[in-house]
């Protein structure tokens, strides 16, 4: 069993970190609000987009209305555009992303590239032995769209250059601050069935009627298209960064939970070892008076006989 010094120093120690992960709860916490005001202020206008651009895609002769819509008869390179964090001490987020992108993607049948938004899952994807054609980290805590749009942009330079055929977004979905969800959605070409927004867009629409485009139709599709699949990857970040917060501040509250737990338990040990110690030295003290009264006895009755 430890000695009572060193219960003791444990118990600081861990109140010290109890304190440093309470700290960290109230940091995420603030972050998370600014976060989810974020996500809350652009996506209705994303899923707005999303619509239009599935609206677009379910027209007559969508082959012919822009190389972003066209579908490409068996695929043979898939990118995947993978969003993580850059730090830990979020749970399970990182790990989650990575498990997910792993078991939709390990028996695709294409060969698979991917471009990696976050240091951490970069650094899980090249431990797997992934090709990561491009990273994007240090992100700013508070991303505007200018910071993120060169991400979009490759994909779709790299999509219309013919190296890939498809192109997958995989992130994770803020749904509320206990739960979050990693998603994929299918970028490039648009697919008119995938997601379940576009599905309750379809369902709420019905057959979409035909646009009619002013000035020029491949004018306006060459600046929208590109645009509004940019604006997804965007979107998706925000998500991304909500999830990371929400999951970071839980964590750490559960992790201060935890100490403060732990640090009751070493507390009850720590007394009940001092508690024997002082017995111990009771006892020593009581047999020691013991001890003396009977010399002292003996020597009184020697000095009697």
């Amino acid at each position: 069993m430890a000695s009572a010094r060193e219960m003791r120093l444990r118990i600081r120690s861990i109140k010290n970190i109890s304190q440093v992960t309470r700290a960290m709860e109230a940091v995420s916490a603030s972050k998370v609000r600014k976060a989810i005001a974020a996500v809350t202020a652009t996506r209705a206008y994303a899923s707005k987009a999303w619509q239009v651009l599935t609206h677009i895609a379910g027209q007559p002769g969508r082959q012919s209305l822009h190389p972003l819509l066209t579908e490409r008869p068996s695929p043979q390179n898939t990118l995947v555009i993978v969003i993580s964090g850059d730090r830990g001490l979020a749970g399970a987020y990182n790990t989650n992303v990575i498990r997910f992108v792993t078991r939709r993607f390990n028996r695709h049948p294409s060969p698979v590239h991917y471009i990696a938004v976050g240091r951490k899952g970069r650094d899980l994807l090249y431990r797997l032995g992934k090709t990561v054609i491009a990273e994007f980290s240090n992100l700013p805590p508070a991303p505007a769209y200018a910071d993120v749009s060169a991400i979009g942009r490759i994909a779709v330079d790299e999509f219309l250059a013919g190296k890939y055929d498809e192109v997958f977004l995989v992130y994770t979905d803020f749904i509320s601050m206990v739960k979050q969800e990693t998603v994929v959605k299918k970028l490039l070409p648009l697919e008119i069935d995938g997601g379940e927004r576009v599905e309750a867009y379809n369902r709420a629409n019905h057959l979409p009627a035909a646009y009619i485009y002013e000035p020029d139709e491949s004018e306006i599709l060459d600046e929208i298209v590109p645009r509004f699949t940019g604006l997804q990857v965007y979107q998706a970040i925000l998500e991304s960064l909500a999830s990371e917060h929400a999951a970071r501040m839980v964590a750490m509250r559960n992790a201060t939970d935890n100490a403060i737990e732990l640090a009751a338990q070493l507390q009850i040990e720590y007394n009940k070892v001092r508690q024997q110690t002082i017995t111990n030295d009771i006892l020593d003290i009581v047999g020691g008076a013991e001890a003396l009264s009977k010399v002292a006895s003996q020597t009184v009755g020697g000095e009697h006989g």
